[in-house]
């Protein structure tokens, strides 16, 4: 989640990851996630040794595999936003997926490979992002010219009418004449000089203008492979090589949105989407992390007459070749695992790591168990992080004019009744705190817009009256927080 900088704040950036040492890691992370040490050196040394290998020769790059990780801990403790954190200071393609939501070959449900074709879809979107935002500016500049053309055509701007049996057919065919080219005018030219000016003030954002962009239609089909049905689209506009044209639709949208919409369209026209998808594949095999969440719930042997728990030890066995490093072939080229960094976790609490096959085992070498967050951790929570919940709703509550200030019993009597909820329900972590924020925050939220007294004090006697009802009934407070 971006940091929200309240009024008159700044948010610092992070620096480039190959800058980052391991401890330089760890302060990055201590920004949004309170506590958990152990795990955050086991994901910095990670992070830094892929840097390390990008420097060695290329003889011995390859031998190099990625220490893969084994997060175990409760629910709601960082587990996920620790890899989510750490993706984001490598720049590097993330994908977090359900172990749940795979079964084995030969039932319904999605394969092991569709994590890598995710993460390959993710890396393109990423990589097309980069190159449009570095041509963006000769976009703008296209998009504009073409608005002015718009605005003022000249006579001869209509385009020639092509036969389309022609262009199949040429033979026998009779050419249509092109149009005469008019002679440049001087009155034209001074005229679309004067709209470009004004287009650039924004002295005509306000006005619509009717323009035709690229409808873009999924004419994608879905392939059954002997692995079942596969995620794979296949695009008839790049099987024809452009024989068939592109639909366009004819939007009448404002002058400022045009200008955004015709420049997107001009910025992937500037970009090369072969090249885009080579760096994306090499991005996914270099940089890519994939987080495996609830890997417990597989965590599963094979037993007879257990009936559905077999499949456990078979969704085991298909996701090993995935990590140990195979090819997977994707719509935008086959991508090696091979040095993929993937991070499983898992709460733990019914089956323990060696319940796991030992192949798997062994492709996670390195193990952290995550702490329980208490009271004090709570506390910390509401307040140390640059986008802590506190920040989050004094900024929200901001675009209403209401003036939200937490005080320091407020803050206090918060984690004391989230760390006393989750002792008596079930443990959710900081997750908790979510819930009671928005129960005490209700009434105020509800009526913000209308609200005459534009401050409130959160202090310890607010929160309670706010929750004195639902904490009075134990039953009610397992529903309600």
């Amino acid at each position: 989640m971006t940091p929200i900088p309240m009024p008159g704040e700044t948010v610092a950036e992070p620096a480039a990851f190959t800058d980052l040492t391991p401890r330089q890691v760890v302060e990055e992370l201590d920004r949004y996630i309170i506590g958990q040490r152990s795990a955050k050196r086991a994901v910095a040394v990670a992070l830094r040794n892929r840097y390390r290998r990008e420097r060695l020769p290329d003889n011995l790059r390859d031998e190099v595999i990625p220490k893969n990780i084994l997060m175990i801990g409760p629910t709601g403790v960082g587990k996920t936003e620790i890899a989510r954190r750490l993706a984001r200071l490598a720049n590097a393609p993330f994908v977090k997926v359900e172990a749940t939501k795979f079964t084995e070959v030969g039932y319904v449900g999605r394969d092991v490979d569709s994590m890598i074709r995710d993460l390959a879809e993710v890396a393109v979107r990423m990589v097309e992002k980069e190159r449009v935002e570095s041509v963006k500016e000769r976009a703008d500049e296209l998009a504009v010219e073409r608005l002015v053309a718009l605005i003022k055509p000249s006579k001869s701007s209509a385009p020639a009418m092509v036969n389309p049996f022609q262009a199949l057919f040429g033979a026998g065919m009779r050419p249509q004449p092109a149009p005469e080219p008019e002679p440049p005018s001087d009155d034209l030219d001074q005229e679309r000089e004067e709209m470009r000016a004004r287009l650039l003030r924004g002295e005509l954002d306000e006005q619509y203008v009717e323009i035709e962009v690229e409808e873009s239609v999924g004419s994608e089909v879905q392939v059954f492979s002997n692995l079942g049905l596969e995620e794979m689209g296949i695009n008839f506009q790049d099987v024809l090589g452009g024989l068939l044209p592109k639909r366009k639709k004819a939007r009448n949208v404002k002058v400022k949105d045009a200008r955004k919409l015709l420049a997107m369209e001009e910025a992937r026209r500037l970009i090369d989407l072969d090249e885009v998808k080579r760096e994306a594949v090499a991005r996914v095999e270099r940089r890519g992390i994939v987080f495996i969440d609830e890997v417990d719930k597989i965590a599963g042997r094979e037993k007879s007459g257990s009936g559905p728990d077999v499949s456990r030890e078979g969704v085991q066995r298909d996701i090993l070749p995935i990590i140990e490093g195979s090819t997977v072939v994707t719509k935008h080229g086959p991508v090696k695992t091979d040095h993929i960094l993937f991070i499983a976790a898992g709460a733990f609490h019914m089956s323990k790591p060696s319940d796991l096959i030992p192949e798997l085992q062994g492709r996670f070498p390195i193990r952290v168990e995550l702490e329980s967050l208490s009271g004090a951790d709570f506390r910390r929570i509401l307040t140390e992080p640059e986008n802590s919940l506190t920040r989050q709703y004094r900024a929200l509550l901001a675009t209403e004019g209401v003036e939200l200030t937490f005080s320091e019993d407020g803050l206090d009597e918060l984690a004391k009744i989230a760390q006393q909820v989750n002792e008596q329900a079930e443990n959710i972590g900081a997750r908790r705190l979510h819930t009671i924020l928005e129960r005490v925050l209700e009434d105020v939220s509800f009526d913000a817009p209308d609200r005459s007294d534009k401050t409130l004090l959160v202090d310890a006697s607010y929160v309670c009256s706010q929750l004195a009802e639902v904490l009075k009934d134990q039953d009610l407070s397992r529903f309600i927080l």
